[in-house]
């Protein structure tokens, strides 16, 4: 039986109440509170930092080689292990070169035995030249007989020097204090006088470290240098967990590089526990100044939109309010603000993905500091 015309308006809107699964709104029904963590914006001191990417070098690195030519009989250290200035490395076979001291000191002796016996005859000449016994030629020949060996004595002493020097160059010591590399040159083979190096040693207590920084950041960095130190932090690029290593700013190089806009900066750290390596690459801070004041939040309190950074604000009512902020920078964790909140507003810091503007919130544990 059909419905009359007038009847199905009515009866439809029976059907779309009985239906399953369909429920009329309820009026002045109210949204749960989203659960958030939040912080307080906080004024405290804050440093002004430049963020840069360094690479460790040791102020000190000698490649040190051999500077008589021999065989080395002993190498006198482990590698990798520290050594100390004037410390032996190597030991060269002496035997040859003590053997050129002895020929070297003959001569020597031989030479003076000359020279004085020809300055005996000299004088004898010149008593003689004066009672007309011998010619003043042969007076004078016998006087140029005594330059000639006094300079061959002189020669003879300046070789039996290198040859002690020789003799000391073929122990190899240690030109500075640190940490030795590979062994290059082992035991058994020849080294040669200036050739291939036998070992490096690095300097790592104290050691520096070497970064960049832009070009127009430098009226800054020569203004607080002025007024005192400029403080670096460094962290290794993989974090250990251990807290960041201090050092001082010791050059700032003397042109900006025309290629990268950039100029070179080095800082110098005690690295007692030695945990800068040379070669290696560290994470760099170098502090310009503190800020007294600073308005600071947790750096995940910033969010980032089309219009800008922005943070969620939570009123008192419990409800939050999307502001606009202008971010400083960003240190360690924790984000500058130049503006847009007031110290002791409470910020949400995790949850802003569930927000919008006049959303009731819910502060999960209490605030997260």
């Amino acid at each position: 039986m059909t419905l009359p015309l007038r009847t199905a308006p009515f009866a439809l809107a029976v059907l779309a109440l009985a239906a399953p699964g369909t429920a009329a709104p309820r009026e002045g029904r109210s949204s749960a509170p989203v659960p958030v963590l939040a912080a307080q914006v906080t004024a405290r001191p804050m440093p002004l930092v430049i963020a840069a990417v360094g690479t460790v070098e040791p102020i000190e690195s000698v490649a040190v080689r051999a500077q008589v030519t021999g065989v080395i009989t002993e190498v006198a250290f482990r590698e990798g292990e520290e050594v100390q200035k004037g410390q032996r490395l190597f030991q060269i076979d002496p035997r040859p070169l003590e053997a050129a001291l002895a020929g070297a000191e003959a001569q020597l002796a031989q030479d003076r035995a000359e020279a004085d016996n020809a300055r005996v005859q000299a004088e004898r000449y010149d008593r003689l030249v004066e009672r007309d016994f011998v010619t003043k030629e042969q007076a004078e020949e016998a006087r140029t007989r005594v330059a000639a060996l006094d300079a061959a004595v002189r020669a003879d002493e300046a070789a039996v020097e290198q040859a002690r020097l020789n003799l000391a160059y073929a122990s190899v010591k240690a030109p500075i204090a640190g940490r030795t590399g590979a062994v290059l040159v082992r035991q058994g083979n020849l080294a040669r006088a200036a050739d291939a190096p036998l070992v490096v040693i690095n300097q790592l207590r104290p050691i520096r470290v070497r970064f960049a920084i832009p070009g127009d950041r430098l009226g800054e960095v020569l203004d607080h240098r002025a007024a005192g130190d400029l403080q670096v932090t460094v962290r290794p690029s993989r974090d250990d967990g251990e807290p960041p290593l201090e050092g001082r700013v010791v050059f700032v190089d003397n042109a900006v590089d025309a290629g990268t806009g950039t100029i070179m900066l080095k800082a110098e750290f005690a690295n007692d526990r030695e945990r800068l390596w040379p070669g290696q690459f560290v994470a760099a801070e170098l502090a310009l100044t503190v800020e007294p004041t600073a308005l600071t939040v947790p750096a995940g309190a910033v969010v980032t939109s089309q219009e800008g950074p922005f943070v969620f604000v939570i009123g008192g009512d419990g409800k939050v309010e999307k502001r606009v902020v202008q971010v400083s920078r960003t240190v360690n964790g924790t984000t500058v603000l130049a503006g847009g909140v007031a110290a002791g507003e409470t910020v949400v810091t995790d949850g802003q993905l569930r927000l919008v503007p006049g959303a009731t919130v819910e502060i999960k544990a209490g605030l997260a500091r």
